[in-house]
């Protein structure tokens, strides 16, 4: 059912708390897993504050999301890119045709401005598949 499943990861708790549901998944339909992690195109202390600081921290995080996987015999093929997360995911889906986009789910606070869209509500509502969140 699903052929390729691509997993978004960040260096965030809830990226890590979604790959055992993304392992289960991929393991049930014999799928091709893609990781992604996004640089974000913006100032040094933007990067610093989401958690992506340079492109080497995300070569180090999906080396070892792979050595996860890897370790529970699941193969993983990972792309590195840059931009605004939300829309690299959906072009990165649509490049691989993929059939899932798994990802983890941040709240938003009490105090974030309500009005302000989270990168996993972009990716819903511009996704070219079905979108799984994992709370």
């Amino acid at each position: 059912m699903f052929k390729t499943v691509l997993f978004p990861i960040d260096m965030s708790s809830e990226a890590q708390q979604a790959a055992s549901k993304v392992a289960e998944l991929v393991k049930l339909h014999q799928s091709r897993l893609i990781l992604l992690s996004v640089v974000e195109s913006s100032a040094e202390e933007e990067r610093q504050a989401s958690g992506q600081s340079s492109p080497e921290a995300v070569a180090q995080l999906l080396g070892q999301a792979k050595q996860l996987f890897a370790a529970q015999g699941l193969e993983a093929d990972a792309i590195e890119r840059e931009g605004q997360p939300a829309f690299v995911i959906c072009d990165v889906a649509d490049e691989l045709n993929a059939d899932l986009i798994v990802m983890g789910c941040r709240g938003v606070g009490l105090i974030e401005d309500i009005q302000a869209e989270s990168v996993t509500t972009r990716v819903i509502n511009l996704s070219p598949c079905p979108v799984l969140i994992v709370p």
